[in-house]
């Protein structure tokens, strides 16, 4: 495994870009590790509407950066006090959604400096029933990245006011609110530490029973095509906003693998637009099962045909096929 430098990139849409380009152009025999810190920012997953995942006025007023990234999952705050972490490996069926396989190493580290770290629920790794880190996946069907965040002195307050908590997700976890889930792993440190020299000692523990330990720096024209990719994607309104759908039915649902929400735009009883939006994670891109219904009459027997032989999972994860077909169009729409 080779460990890519990133030099000290604050800036979190070069970041992104940088990962996203090593994803695909780096190669394929052997796996990589990056680590990378943002500057406050809003990380959106990337089937999320933006517009409903982030107080606006507040990260305008803060001068807070909103880039969508390419996995799944939840938006995230990040900022000079969290860590990011991403193994960059060949795509294994196994290994996809398999969070316990990536975040496995990075809990024993974390249980080498004392704490009673585990990876709970889908996707996130607590201390003391406390959130300490999220995780994420994204892979091209050769190539896949594993990616996750790491809170050691992060300000949790901005979390609350970047982000617009969706109620369904307060009450379908029993808490009232973000603060009262997620904490600090200094809280839990017996001794503070400055987030270099966490990332140091993170570093030093996932590559300690390795003896081919390997640092890359990128060429100039890989930096050059780095900034290309952030210039062209993610500086971009389309990607970082764009799915904003106009719409006059919504239908959302909390499954076992995250929440759908559905927005519909049905005119003279065709569907018109079609918007998938969640936290869920998939392989395929949900774009190829919006077109799909785009132009189909909105009606149940209609939406079910459509739907009946699809392979769900690869869009959602395990979910259950009438289940969603209910969702697109059930009785109480």
């Amino acid at each position: 495994m080779i460990f890519i430098e990133n030099e000290g990139v604050n800036n979190p849409r070069l970041n992104l870009a940088l990962e996203e380009y090593a994803l695909r152009n780096f190669s394929a025999d052997t796996d990589y590790l990056l680590f990378y810190i943002n500057a406050p920012s809003i990380i959106i997953g990337r089937n999320q509407n933006t517009l409903e995942e982030i107080n606006q006025g507040y990260v305008d007023e803060k001068d807070i950066q909103v880039v969508r990234r390419v996995s799944g999952g939840g938006a995230v705050y990040h900022d000079f006090g969290n860590l990011n972490f991403s193994f960059i490996t060949n795509h294994d069926v196994k290994s996809l959604n398999n969070f316990k396989k990536f975040t496995a190493p990075v809990i024993k580290v974390l249980k080498s400096m004392g704490l009673d770290a585990e990876l709970k629920g889908r996707n996130d790794i607590q201390v003391e029933e406390k959130k300490i880190s999220g995780t994420a996946q994204f892979s091209t069907g050769k190539r896949m990245i594993s990616h996750g965040t790491l809170l050691l002195d992060t300000e949790l307050g901005e979390v609350a006011n970047a982000l617009n908590v969706k109620m369904s997700k307060i009450q379908s976890k029993g808490h009232k609110s973000v603060r009262s889930r997620v904490a600090n792993i200094q809280e839990f440190l017996k001794d503070s530490m400055k987030i270099e020299d966490f990332r140091s000692r993170l570093l030093k523990g996932l590559y300690e029973e390795s003896e081919d330990f390997e640092r890359y720096y990128l060429s100039s024209e890989e930096w050059k095509a780095v900034h290309r990719l952030k210039e062209e994607k993610y500086d971009t309104w389309d990607w970082n906003y764009g799915r904003s759908p106009k719409f006059n039915i919504q239908r959302s649902k909390r499954f076992s693998v995250g929440e759908v929400d559905l927005r519909i735009f049905v005119e003279k009883g065709h569907i018109k637009d079609f918007k998938i939006f969640g936290d869920f994670f998939g392989k395929e891109p949900v774009e190829n099962l919006e077109k799909l219904l785009v132009g189909a009459r909105y009606e149940k027997e209609d939406i079910y045909e459509l739907l009946k032989d699809i392979e769900l999972k690869e869009y959602f994860g395990e979910i259950p096929h009438l289940e969603f077909i209910e969702l697109v169009y059930g009785e109480d729409s």
